[in-house]
């Protein structure tokens, strides 16, 4: 799949109250089966989507960095947890640690990650579109359209097979 990023941010403002709208219900709404449909909606995205093709995340976003993160990393890293917070992150208004600035530090420029074995635990889990109780974080599918074609693509097939009240 050819990901162009100008275009997917022009959808995502284009569709932003209908999505917001989708995601709005779903939370409230909970359908039964959705951890189920969402579990095959992002299998089957995934086998379209290459983060290698985008690397968009990496590029824009900066994942939260729990101090798991940091003893683990700078543990590869070889160097103090103290110097890895002076060196790459800072705090961000809700008093977590983030990456000081994009794109990430750690991508490279073939959009592999030089830690990968050893990143942020929310890099790991991004997209987040395979979690269950998907409606617990429907503001965070909702906000991800923008950056990462595999949540748009997740969330045009996703509203095509809910029907939401």
């Amino acid at each position: 799949m050819k990901i162009d990023l100008k275009q997917l941010a022009d959808k995502a403002k284009k569709n932003r109250s209908e999505n917001k709208k989708f995601y709005t219900k779903l939370k409230k709404q909970k359908p039964k089966n959705l951890d189920q449909l969402a579990l095959q909606i992002h299998d089957e995205v995934f086998e379209e989507v290459d983060c290698l093709d985008c690397a968009n995340c990496c590029k824009s976003i900066s994942p939260i960095i729990t101090d798991k993160d940091i003893n683990r990393i700078s543990k590869y890293l070889k160097i103090k947890a103290t110097d890895f917070i002076d060196m790459y992150l800072e705090m961000d208004e809700e008093e977590d640690y983030v990456y000081r600035s994009a794109p990430c530090p750690f991508l490279q420029d073939d959009n592999y990650c030089s830690i990968y074995e050893q990143r942020p635990k929310a890099c790991r889990e991004y997209p987040h579109t395979d979690r269950a109780k998907l409606y617990k974080i429907s503001d965070l599918c909702f906000k991800n359209i923008k950056y990462c074609p595999a949540v748009d693509l997740f969330t045009d097939k996703l509203k095509s097979k809910i029907v939401l009240r």
